[in-house]
């Protein structure tokens, strides 16, 4: 088996932004010259996650307004007190108690073996953000 590693950067214009990676993913993975495999993709931080779900606009609309509810941004929060980075986002980092910061999908003949409605999302939750950052790992024959 052999391995491709790359990075995607993006940069997030909302406080919270939900970004299809589909398109992008499946293009690194036809280009991989691999047949079968699978590939990992890795947000590197930790108020940033990747998440497989539904690609419709007012479910997406949906998202964000449960994700605002679930963990208000104005919440009492201990770490708000002295941030590390001087951001107030405790509720950020709360919200990713309930998400993934990779997924895995496997490939065979060069595509994605997604069900027929999954995508591939970047999910902001601190943004707005000028740099967020992927790893991408393709392993495959």
């Amino acid at each position: 088996m052999k391995f491709i590693t790359t990075t995607i950067t993006l940069k997030t214009g909302r406080p919270i932004e939900i970004i299809d990676l589909t398109g992008e993913i499946a293009s690194a993975v036809a280009t991989s010259g691999f047949e079968n495999g699978q590939v990992t993709i890795i947000s590197r931080h930790t108020t940033a996650f990747v998440n497989i779900n539904e690609k419709e606009p007012r479910l997406q609309e949906d998202m964000e307004t449960f994700l605002k509810r679930l963990v208000p941004r104005d919440g009492n929060y201990q770490h708000n007190i002295s941030p590390i980075d001087g951001r107030d986002n405790a509720h950020s980092h709360l919200l990713g108690l309930f998400m993934n910061a990779s997924e895995t999908i496997p490939f065979s003949g060069g595509k994605m073996l997604l069900g027929e409605w999954q995508s591939i999302f970047f999910i902001e939750l601190d943004g707005p953000r000028k740099e967020r950052n992927l790893l991408i790992q393709i392993a495959g024959i």
